[in-house]
């Protein structure tokens, strides 16, 4: 799922670890103590949001939860808008592992605020990204673009396929938010004055093929995309910087507006993206919670997990499996030794 679709659908308050890391046996009080905590983790629902980077980490949690915490973990469909609505109005489910709030801050936070739910770690410590990319053979070619409007200076360099004598800047699918944020984009940074034209790509796949035939060629090539998605695992690609920072409330209020007479430039907003719980489940969950308050993993891991399930044709599931068994120098930090140990066991590495 595209990351300004995400966006239309605060600092995490992060526990200290008490046990995690620890090699030695600990005495018999906490050994009791933490097989309570275990047990009274009881049933959980993970929200299995609708798109990839998401499945997969709810399928990571639901093998660590279950395998290293004792906990019964039941996956349920979830979205951003639907499922942060529930948890904030019905306590269901239990935990939003990969939730996008930059579209829904103020009554999350309110939320938070009030004690119904609270923040555990940032799923992606790095944030969502989105903006104008090129080639990094590209940009190794021609280390003087650095910036959209250094791009904008030579549509020479990125000639339009219906129209060689102007540059070509990739739109997002037709129908996505994307697409308006781009078509202003484009307005802002005076793409049709420079001798450009935006390029309907049509859908994602239009959009990757575009990618993928301009690698294959090592061809030049402009245009917008976002992170973490399995495209940048395959291909490795130079996001151009802005130039100048995000102005929300031009964002807001233009910007992302269809046909808004006058779009300034503006940087795309980096979007924060967070572990949800509720409070009933932060309560009895014990060590299990001090997990999900240490768990995240960069957009490279990511993007790297999303071009191997595009490759293998695996789900989330799949995928899970795979990350837990090839990156344990990535998750093993997330969980104590005795943890790591249950987990390894259960995907039988």
């Amino acid at each position: 799922m595209q990351l300004s679709t995400r966006l239309t659908t605060a600092a995490a308050c992060v526990l200290a670890l008490s046990a995690c890391g620890k090699s030695e046996p600990p005495p018999p009080a906490a050994t009791a103590a933490t097989a309570t905590s275990e047990a009274s983790c009881g049933r959980v629902k993970v929200a299995n949001m609708n798109w990839q980077s998401a499945e997969v980490l709810a399928n990571v949690d639901q093998i660590i939860l279950s395998a290293g915490y004792g906990c019964e973990v039941e996956l349920v469909p979830g979205d951003t808008m639907p499922t942060l609505t529930s948890m904030m109005e019905k306590g269901q489910p239990d935990v939003a592992p990969e939730a996008w709030i930059n579209a829904v801050r103020q009554p999350l936070d309110a939320a938070v605020q009030e004690g119904r739910l609270h923040y555990a770690a940032r799923s992606l410590p790095d944030g969502g990204v989105e903006g104008w990319w090129i080639p990094k053979y590209l940009a190794d070619q021609h280390p003087e673009i650095k910036t959209i409007d250094d791009a904008l200076k030579r549509p020479d360099l990125f000639p339009a396929p219906e129209a060689k004598d102007k540059g070509a800047v990739h739109n997002c699918p037709s129908g996505w938010n994307c697409q308006i944020t781009t078509e202003n984009a484009f307005k802002a940074w005076g793409g049709k004055d420079k001798n450009f034209v935006l390029v309907d790509t049509g859908s994602a796949a239009g959009l990757d093929g575009s990618i993928a035939k301009a690698y294959e060629r090592q061809q030049p090539w402009l245009g917008y995309y976002w992170a973490p998605t399995a495209i940048l695992g395959r291909y490795e690609m130079v996001k151009l910087d802005a130039g100048v920072p995000h102005n929300k409330a031009l964002w807001d209020s233009c910007n992302a507006v269809a046909n808004c007479a006058d779009p300034q430039k503006s940087d795309w907003a980096r979007a924060e993206v967070f572990t949800v719980v509720t409070d009933a489940f932060r309560k009895r969950a014990g060590p299990a919670y001090d997990y999900l308050s240490q768990r995240g993993w960069t957009n490279d891991t990511v993007n790297g997990l999303l071009a191997w399930m595009t490759e293998k044709q695996a789900n989330g599931a799949d995928a899970a499996r795979h990350f837990l068994k090839t990156q344990s120098t990535v998750w093993e930090p997330w969980v104590s030794a005795e943890v790591a140990a249950k987990v390894r066991a259960a995907v039988g590495e």
